[in-house]
């Protein structure tokens, strides 16, 4: 007979969501206050440029003077109120959940690192030189993918205006999620280029963290069985 005794480490504080929305707070805020100009050149300077990685040696210098880590950079500035508020509601939403279960530190990595592949995969996909990816549109969406890796089976609650009426229902997670995705694959195609959104970032995003959420749940799932012997 086997006996499952809980476990009394208690899970430490979730601080990695608290943290980036601080940050992007922050980020922000500082920018508004700045000139337009200014403004502008700071999205310049801290922005993912769509030239200057089209080859290894572009890569290399690159890597060599630090301007790669404008791909990470980019997730913090935002050009307006909307583009704000937008992924900072979404960031909360499926953040939360997922750190509880990923936790900080790996919640912070796939933020970074899913946004950057975001960031990347649209200065490849955009045609226009000298365009400017900025923005933590290609984070949040990685986070989506995470999301529904980790919790295929969720709810999620949506308000459906009927007539003059709002009604709350609960829609599987999957559903929803899998709308959005494919509203971003053909906006990809049909959509405003960049400029206004670039589609093809939240594509890459939401790829990377389903990968991301696969692994993980598969990483967590066998030390699991390891700590209860089987």
């Amino acid at each position: 007979m086997f006996i499952s005794i809980p476990s009394r480490h208690k899970p430490g504080p979730r601080w990695a969501v608290p943290l980036l929305f601080a940050a992007i707070w922050l980020a922000f805020l500082w920018s508004i206050s700045r000139p337009d100009e200014a403004r502008r050149s700071l999205w310049m300077d801290w922005g993912a440029l769509s030239t200057g990685l089209g080859n290894p040696q572009d890569w290399w210098a690159a890597l060599r003077d630090g301007s790669v880590l404008r791909l990470f950079t980019a997730l913090f500035l935002h050009a307006d109120w909307s583009h704000l508020l937008g992924n900072l509601v979404f960031l909360l939403i499926f953040g939360l959940p997922a750190e509880r279960v990923l936790g900080p530190w790996r919640l912070l990595l796939l933020f970074l690192l899913g946004g950057a592949a975001a960031n990347l995969t649209a200065l490849y996909a955009m045609e226009s030189p000298d365009q400017i990816i900025i923005g933590a549109s290609g984070a949040v969406s990685a986070l989506l993918g995470a999301y529904l890796a980790l919790f295929p089976g969720a709810r999620l609650g949506v308000v459906v205006p009927l007539g003059l009426f709002l009604e709350f229902v609960r829609a599987p997670a999957y559903l929803l999620i899998g709308v959005w995705a494919a509203l971003q694959v053909v906006f990809a195609y049909i959509g405003p280029s960049f400029g206004m959104v670039a589609w093809s970032a939240h594509v890459a995003g939401f790829l990377f963290g389903i990968v991301y959420g696969l692994y993980i749940r598969a990483a967590i799932a066998r030390r699991l069985r390891k700590r209860h012997g089987f």
